[in-house]
């Protein structure tokens, strides 16, 4: 493995940082930024991204951390599986990805892997735990600064329930064009339309299918239900401008 990806809430400043303890580590590291624009403190919509990304790289070290917990008592993990290593605090992020690959070996992260980078701040582990963390996995040494366990914190990123009428769902995240994905399956979307907001919003395969302006839901490329509107803006016109919130769809 050479390559390691980062996903955080960051923002543009902060990774910059943690790329450099990596390759100051493990010079040999293909960095890829997966996102930094995770909404703040948003774990259920790091967790959801990082579910819906990490299948795309040939074995690698994802490093996912939003982390609202910092400087507390959670706990920081580096979870071994199949075909990947995951890292990043114990607030379920790392869970629905890694229990889908396969958990081969959990370890607890010590904080004491601080030293090689010099500091330990109680406000940014993705630079003083996290990042040494993931150069020493790159190089496969987990002695010293890591200690196995049986303790994991989980989350069910498909949390939604489907009734005859009404669906009870959770808005993932909106994207930069106002499309709202939810995390309710393609597999249990049997429905023709669904109104929501007053909104009706007819199921289609394709954008074209509709008028530009119009609003419609389809399956996006996460495989999950999209309410969107035609070269249009879905959050403007139901009102819903954030992640992890949950919505109720009425079932035309």
């Amino acid at each position: 493995m050479r390559i390691v990806t980062l996903l955080t809430d960051f923002g543009s400043y902060y990774p910059g940082v943690m790329k450099g303890v990596i390759w100051k580590l493990a010079p040999e590291a293909i960095i890829a930024d997966i996102t930094h624009e995770v909404e703040p403190q948003n774990i259920f919509q790091g967790a959801f991204l990082l579910y819906h990304s990490y299948r795309y790289f040939d074995g690698a070290i994802h490093v996912a951390v939003v982390d609202p917990g910092v400087g507390s008592g959670r706990r920081a993990l580096a979870v071994l599986t199949r075909n990947n290593v995951f890292i990043g605090p114990d607030n379920g992020i790392l869970y629905p990805s890694a229990s889908e690959d396969g958990i081969v070996k959990v370890y607890e992260i010590s904080e004491s892997v601080s030293e090689l980078v010099g500091t330990l701040s109680t406000t940014f582990h993705g630079r003083d735990v996290f990042a040494p963390a993931a150069a020493l996995a790159l190089r496969g040494k987990y002695e010293g600064y890591f200690k196995e366990t049986d303790r994991m914190l989980r989350m069910d990123i498909f949390d939604y329930a489907v009734g005859e009428e009404r669906i009870r769902c959770r808005v993932a995240f909106v994207d930069r064009f106002g499309n709202i994905v939810t995390n309710l399956r393609a597999e249990d979307v049997k429905a023709k339309a669904f109104y929501f907001g007053g909104v009706k919003f007819p199921v289609v395969r394709t954008y074209s299918e509709v008028d530009p302006g119009e609003p419609l839901a389809l399956i996006g490329s996460f495989g999950t239900l999209e309410l969107s509107v035609r070269e249009g803006n879905a959050s403007d016109l139901v009102g819903i401008r954030k992640g992890n919130v949950e919505i109720e769809l009425e079932v035309v």
